[in-house]
């Protein structure tokens, strides 16, 4: 009868005891929403100002699908820093060229941490360059990495050399391509076919092979490439909301995906990693995976070295800076060329498909761009690396394509290593910042009509590229987390386009509606279109020819 009694006394209570407990998280919840949001607001506090935060999802619906864009609408309202909270998480938001400049140049350690994200040690294996934490060993790590990447871009002339030829292959399969797709005057999508052409040239300069465009490994990796761009936005979620991965939905999903394509993709690059390791000779650099090991080599054999001549100053040398790399490990390596592998081919793929989509859009610019290089390089050669300067109307385009499209409009988020401020206001140690490039791009202060495509507006009154005007386009960050492949991008984005279009004619398709706004994603894309491609002289001996002169040599 006893048990009986407390058996009726648990049942009718225990909804009541879970119902208290609910109401008591709640009210804790709300105390220090108030607390954080609502107090500082009528206290006169030093925190940037921003939007009223909901409870639990922040200010999540007022971002929308274009982040870019709302933080400006944002700005307008409350300056160009202020703070707003996504799930449980504050983020202060920089926007306008006079504040970020501040931020990340100015007071560029202060800005040049990373958030501690769940998303983001899922990235190369943990060891990521873009996505680490700011210390000595990621100054070691980037510093490995920039200085390899130089010395495959512009750095060493016979780098350089290579990397304008693997361009020029791949820029001859995609031409023969496109003329055979195009074929009877048929319109066709090109996406898929730029990325394979620019993972191709990456593939080469990174693991020294190319592959077939059948290649099964090689599709492998470029959906691997595709799913961690659909998925990231998951990444994204669980990073503010990470009670989304105690039940099932989509999110939860979606970001376990996330987390098998980065496996996949980090696994690919290690296989490459101690295949190269096993057959590397001190002798020959076959690729940036050689550049990479041999410095790990020399740096292990220093090391050995140090430890003997302790005596003979040996490690006052290391204090000095001139080992730095002594913090860094073996798989530092697979780390490092999956973050430039990733990032130039993710990068470059979308500016080339801006580079098609704005060409077909304003065939006028598109033919006084071919005027250009018909007058500079004629029609019996093609155009090489050293023709850049002399080219100032192209570089005009892809200057104004970076600006206009501004492709990665917010920034991989930053953090702040120590309590800082900025324009007045008091930043804590370990606050979110997101960087919206976009915002300088699209200044009316800075430039004229800025919603208008127009390369000449790059141009000078003798018609060079105004260099001022260039350094103010933010596509690729500026400061300690400015993006190492910048230089490498740019030769690329150079030789494909000048290339294409001294061989080719590209047409958009009339039943295609050519919208600007592009697909947020990882970056902005343009949304899917078709199109036509002839080639200017009906044959394509001029290229077959050049790639095989690059071959004998």
């Amino acid at each position: 009868m006893l048990w009986k009694t407390y058996e009726d006394l648990g049942q009718s209570s225990a909804p009541k005891l879970l119902l208290s407990f609910l109401c008591a998280l709640a009210t804790l919840h709300i105390l220090k929403w108030i607390h954080e949001w609502i107090i500082p607001r009528w206290s006169g506090s030093s925190q940037p100002p921003g939007p009223f935060p909901w409870p639990v999802i922040g200010n999540a619906l007022q971002i929308g699908g274009y982040p870019h864009l709302a933080f400006i609408d944002l700005a307008n309202r409350f300056g160009n820093v202020f703070q707003i909270k996504l799930g449980s998480q504050k983020v202060v938001v920089l926007n306008g060229d006079l504040v970020i400049r501040h931020a990340l140049l100015h007071k560029g350690a202060d800005f040049a941490g990373r958030p501690k994200f769940t998303s983001f040690k899922f990235v190369s294996g943990g060891r990521s360059l873009t996505f680490g934490c700011y210390n000595e060993r990621w100054k070691a790590h980037r510093k490995l990495a920039h200085s390899t990447l130089r010395t495959f871009s512009t750095g060493n002339p016979q780098t350089k050399r290579c990397l304008a030829e693997n361009v020029l292959n791949e820029a001859q399969d995609l031409i023969a391509l496109f003329s055979e797709l195009g074929e009877g005057g048929k319109y066709f999508y090109p996406e898929r076919h730029i990325a394979v052409a620019v993972a191709n040239v990456m593939s080469a300069v990174c693991f020294g092979k190319r592959y077939q465009h059948g290649d099964l490994e090689f599709q492998s990796l470029l959906s691997n490439n595709d799913k961690f761009t659909r998925s990231v936005g998951a990444g994204s979620l669980v990073d503010v909301m990470p009670w989304l991965q105690c039940f099932p939905n989509p999110v939860r999903s979606v970001f376990k995906s996330f987390q098998q394509v980065n496996y996949e993709f980090y696994n690919f690059v290690y296989t490459k990693f101690l295949l190269h390791r096993s057959t590397v000779t001190n002798t020959v650099t076959r690729d940036m995976m050689d550049a990479f090991i041999h410095i790990l080599i020399t740096k292990d054999q220093q090391c050995k070295t140090n430890a003997d001549d302790d005596a003979d100053g040996g490690e006052d040398e290391a204090k000095n800076g001139q080992h730095s790399f002594h913090l860094l490990e073996a798989d530092h390596v697979p780390s490092i060329v999956t973050d430039i592998f990733g990032a130039s081919q993710d990068t470059l793929s979308t500016a080339l498909q801006w580079v098609i989509f704005y060409l077909i859009r304003y065939p006028e610019i598109q033919s006084k761009i071919r005027d250009e290089l018909d007058r500079i390089i004629g029609k019996d050669r093609l155009p090489c690396i050293e023709d850049q300067p002399n080219l100032p109307y192209l570089m005009a385009f892809l200057y104004e394509l970076m600006r206009f499209s501004s492709f990665v409009p917010v920034t991989i988020p930053h953090a702040t290593t120590k309590d800082t401020n900025i324009m007045g206001y008091q930043i804590p140690k370990d606050t979110v910042v997101f960087v919206n490039q976009w915002s300088v791009n699209h200044d009316p202060q800075k430039w004229s009509k800025p919603g208008e495509f127009n390369p000449s507006r790059f141009l000078d009154d003798n018609g060079f590229l105004n260099k001022d005007l260039v350094s103010n386009v933010m596509i690729f960050s500026i400061g300690k987390r400015r993006c190492i492949g910048e230089e490498l991008s740019k030769i690329q984005l150079f030789m494909f386009t000048s290339i294409l279009l001294h061989q080719c004619i590209f047409t958009a398709s009339p039943a295609d509606d050519l919208n600007q706004k592009g697909h947020y994603g990882l970056s902005i894309r343009p949304k899917t279109f078709r199109m036509n491609m002839t080639l200017r002289n009906g044959s394509m001996d001029l290229l077959n020819n050049s790639v095989r002169r690059g071959t004998d040599d």
